[in-house]
């Protein structure tokens, strides 16, 4: 079986609350403000599909949420959405390469936090057979073509794979194309899926 894993509240937890709260003291901008301002849109998009720079896209997220940030300060906002590894996760994913399938991770993700969770969560990498990192592939979640790729790539028909992601979209754009996908709407699903 191949078994795709995302990154993000699936292997790692994260929060986007932690990074407004950074850009908030550094800006000096009411966190609220910044709530209501930023959103996960065009240029976001683009990030992860490795279509903008670093720099450009702190500029004009920037823009969009009119606060001034050197790209240093930007950075350092931008990793604190990263909390804490899931180890009961790591664990299943070495468990299941040594029963012999095959384990991926499939992450909308972008350079800028290329340069951090790697370094920070060694074990993701470790635990993995392979990483689909949308900015490397020009495509993102939940685009039907990023999952055809990981299965072609992989030599695997869609119905010997099984999909975790914490987003909805992405579960059902996977289930559409044959995947068995699971919703991970807590820490308790992934372990619960394999104590079947």
């Amino acid at each position: 079986m191949l078994y795709i894993f995302d990154l993000g509240n699936v292997i790692v937890d994260i929060d986007f609350k932690r990074v407004l709260g950074v850009w908030s003291n550094l800006s000096g901008t009411p966190l609220a403000t910044l709530s209501e301002r930023f959103s996960m849109g065009e240029v976001f998009q683009q990030h992860e599909r490795g279509e903008v720079s670093d720099e450009d896209f702190a500029a004009k997220l920037c823009e969009e949420m009119g606060i001034a940030l050197s790209f240093e300060q930007f950075a350092t906002g931008w990793q604190a959405v990263f909390v804490a590894l899931r180890p009961e996760v790591i664990e299943i994913m070495n468990r299941l390469r040594s029963q012999g399938h095959r384990v991926v991770v499939l992450s909308n993700t972008n350079r800028l936090h290329c340069n951090y969770w790697p370094q920070h969560y060694p074990q993701v990498a470790e635990a993995a057979d392979h990483l689909y990192l949308s900015q490397d592939l020009g495509m993102r979640k939940p685009d039907a073509n990023i999952y055809q790729h990981v299965l072609k790539a992989e030599n695997t028909p869609a119905d010997q794979a099984v999909f975790f992601d914490d987003v909805a979209a992405n579960v059902e754009a996977a289930a559409a194309l044959g995947i068995k996908a699971v919703h991970v709407v807590d820490r308790q699903v992934v372990p619960a899926y394999f104590a079947q």
